[in-house]
This record gives structure tokens, C-alpha cells and sequence, in this order.
């Protein structure tokens, strides 16, 4: 999941263009939040790009993967309190190896989850190769696990050759961590998702099954069971109790998942952004080109999961792309969405809690200190990647791109991701 910098450059030129709403248009004034911006260390992102990788440890520090394309990636730390950010984890340093190029351990492109025991897991993924570079250059991702109370980092083997890590949730108290791995569409045309179960203990891996669902995100529910879902909208779910693994059939408002819902294509697929409540009782879903948002009781029985339509997130919204969803340890659902409005991909952030009516947009997202970071040379000319900001014709700076990460703080804030350059939007926890 690139930014095609062809694109900016065309959307640039675009922004530029628009001095006023186009005819149509709707006008009316938007409610705005106030984030702060704190910059993620440059040498750890120098594309300006990240991925779905934030979670708030038990310590409350923020715990986010980045993106050195060719080079390296680092888990990164940053304590709301103090305001410090710093790399805690070198991807290169802890595999021993520092392979450059496409064999590269690139992004760390996994949400992250926290153990029981505060341990933060994560999992490194293959970049992107230049015309001279194979596919089979890139050995494979590694699932590492973290402690903040030691510093220290175990890493566990490569589960697939030639694959990256896109999601590892553990269930210590199984001794288990489940896996997704993630081929990047290749060899093609469609994409190999394998679903596995590390053991901790001794690192070995055993394969459930090729979802062949690209970026899929596994949850644990109550009962220990871990959820994968399936291309085409079926979803696996493997218990630990039985040692079996089941394929159940998905419904949501009591029929099968429309085309208009994104949750079950088998051509063109979504992402679909997935998380489960501290309680383990209920999932949230939400594709990413979908402008609703989806929930499923996990303690019915049978082989249909089935699910209801909780509603629109952003009213009116044309087009809208939204790869930023989590439940915070307080139930809420966040969504840090954005719409195509004013020529940019305008931010959007959405909450729901069980027993609300209806998801809320709470408002658009400025950015209240634009200069928290150099985005100039001395010389005055523009730095490269730091293109990701724009004031509007209305006095708000905003962010221009796509979203790619979101969650609840223990501070009572939002932290969302912003690209270009890769920076953590703080954002306090809005009152309805």
C-alpha cells in the first residue's frame, strides 16, 4: 500500500487550482478538532510513509512501526508525557543482518499488539523492488516481540519464505501468537495470505490455511477463538479448545453481504480494517472504500457469523478511503477517515460505542502547530517528502493524503498517522 508520488504531484497541482468550492459543491461550514503534531524521527521514515502500526503499550507510550524502503525499519517509541520519541527496536539489528535493497527488512506494516505481559509484537515486510531485482530477493518477514521493561527484542523465523509479516496478535496465555503473512500479490494475479500459530516456546509454525486476503487483520474473541478472514468474505476462525478450524459464512442485517458493502468482493477486494473489544465479545469491521461501519456479536453460535450495519460514518461523503480503525480499551471504535473534498483526501474522525444510535463525526482534523517540524531547507527550498500539509481557503491546515493508523491513548487522546512527512496527529478525545 504505496503513495504513488506521480499522484501527489498531480493532486498538488490540483489543490493549487482550487481557490473555491466547485459548482455543486457543498459550502457549508465544517466542525473542525484540534490535533498536535509531533514529527516521527526522520531518518527512521525518510518517504514520509507508515502503515497501519500504532498501539499504546501498557506504559502508555506509543509504540509505531515505520518504512525505510531499500533500507530498514524501526519500531519507535513516543511518551505523550515527556513528548520524546525514539527508534527502540532496528529491524536490521535484531535479524543480525543488514541486506540492502529489495532483500531489505523494509516497513514494519503490522498494527501491533500488546501481550498480556506489556510485550509489544510486530512483524517486519518486504518493500518495494527496482526493475533489476527479483521477487525471491527478499528472504521473508520476521515476527519479533519487544519488551519495554527490558529493552530487549526475540526474534522468531521466517514462517514463509518470501513473504512478509502483516498481522500477529498473541494469546500468551496459550503460549500462541497467530499469524498472517503477505506475498504482496505475487506471483499473482491474486494475493497468498497463510494463517498460521507461532509457538513461543520453541518458534515453531503450523499452517491453518491460504486466506488469500490481502492485509487481513487477525482478532482473539473471549473464548480464545482467532479470527482470519477469508477472500471472497468467508472468515476462518481457528479454536484452540477444539484444535479445529472452521470456515463460517458472514450476514449482515440478516442477508448476505452486498457488493455496495465492500465486504465481500471477490473482484478488486478492500482491505478490510478489523478489531475486537477488550472484552473480546465484539468485532468491528469497516473496508476501506466502504462509508459505513459493521459489527458482529462473537458469542452467537452456528457457522454464520452474523453481522448488522451500525451506519454511515461520513454523511454525504462521495468517495472515501479509511485504512485507520481500532477499539480502544474504553469499547470505543475509532475511524480516522478521509473524504475526496477540496481537492484532498480531507480528514475525518469518527467514533461509535455500543449502545449509540449511530457512528458520530466528530469533524474534520487540523493541525494547530503546522510548524512542528523543518519543512524547508536553508536554502529555503522545500524538503523532499514533507509535502502532507495544506491550508485551506477557510484559515485550517490539514493533512492532504490518505490515513494509515489510528488509536486510543491511555490520556485521553487519539493518536492518528499522517503521511508526508510520517507524523502522529494528537488529537483529544471529543465531547458529543
Amino acid at each position: 500500500m504505496r503513495i504513488n508520488q506521480a499522484w501527489i504531484l498531480t493532486l498538488a497541482t490540483v489543490v493549487l487550482c482550487l481557490a473555491v468550492p466547485a459548482d455543486g459543491e457543498d459550502a457549508s461550514p465544517r466542525k473542525w478538532l484540534s490535533a498536535t503534531a509531533y514529527a516521527v524521527p526522520k531518518e527512521t521514515a525518510p518517504d514520509g510513509e507508515g502503515y497501519f502500526s500504532i498501539i499504546p503499550g501498557l506504559d502508555g507510550r506509543l509504540y509505531i512501526g515505520t518504512h525505510a524502503n531499500a533500507v530498514n525499519a524501526w519500531l519507535v517509541e513516543f511518551d505523550p508525557k515527556s513528548k520524546a520519541m525514539k527508534a527502540v527496536v532496528d529491524a536490521h539489528k535484531a535479524i543480525g543482518k543488514d541486506i540492502k535493497g529489495f532483500g531489505a527488512q523494509s516497513k514494519i506494516h503490522t498494527r501491533n499488539n500488546v501481550g498480556a505481559s506489556g510485550k509489544i509484537y510486530f512483524g517486519t515486510k518486504q518493500g518495494y523492488p527496482t526493475a533489476t531485482e527479483k521477487r525471491e530477493d527478499y528472504p521473508g518477514g520476521y515476527p519479533m516481540v519487544y519488551d519495554p521493561k527490558t529493552g530487549e527484542t526475540k526474534v522468531y523465523p521466517i514462517p514463509v519464505p518470501h513473504h512478509g509479516i502483516n498481522s500477529i496478535t498473541p494469546d500468551e496465555s496459550r503460549g500462541v501468537a497467530y499469524i498472517s503473512t503477505c506475498s504482496d500479490h505475487r506471483p499473482g494475479p491474486g494475493e497468498n495470505a497463510i494463517f498460521l500459530i507461532l509457538d513461543l516456546k520453541t518458534g515453531n509454525y503450523r499452517q491453518l490455511m491460504d486466506t488469500e486476503h490481502f492485509y487481513g487483520f487477525i482478532v482473539v474473541d473471549y473464548l480464545g477463538r482467532a479470527y482470519h478472514p477469508i477472500h471472497g468474505g468467508d472468515i476462518a476462525r481457528y479454536d484452540p479448545r477444539t484444535d479445529k478450524l472452521e470456515r463460517l459464512k458472514q450476514s449482515i442485517d440478516g442477508k448476505p453481504p452486498t457488493p455496495e458493502s465492500r465486504l465481500a468482493l471477490t473482484t478488486n477486494p478492500d482491505p478490510i480494517n478489523w478489531d475486537v473489544t477488550p472484552d473480546g465479545k465484539t468485532l468491528y469491521s469497516q473496508p476501506m472504500q466502504g462509508n459505513a461501519l459493521y459489527s458482529y456479536d462473537l458469542t452467537q453460535e452456528g457457522d454464520t457469523l452474523a453481522g448488522r450495519t451500525l451506519g454511515t460514518l461520513i454523511s454525504g461523503a462521495k468517495s472515501v478511503d479509511c485504512r485507520a480503525m481500532c477499539v480502544g480499551r474504553s469499547g470505543t471504535c475509532w475511524v480516522a477517515i478521509t473524504e475526496a473534498a477540496e481537492g484532498i483526501n480531507l480528514l475525518h474522525l469518527c467514533s461509535y460505542k455500543a449502545g449509540e444510535k449511530e457512528p458520530t463525526d466528530h469533524g474534520c482534523v487540523s493541525v494547530s502547530n503546522p510548524d512542528y517540524t523543518p519543512m524547508t531547507d536553508a536554502a529555503g527550498k522545500n524538503l523532499p517528502f514533507h509535502g502532507g500539509l495544506i491550508k485551506l481557503a477557510d484559515g485550517h491546515t490539514t493533512s492532504r493524503h490518505v490515513i494509515l493508523g489510528v488509536t486510543e491513548g491511555h490520556d485521553g487522546n487519539v493518536y492518528i498517522l499522517m503521511l508526508i512527512p510520517y507524523t502522529v496527529l494528537q488529537v483529544p478525545v471529543p465531547r458529543k
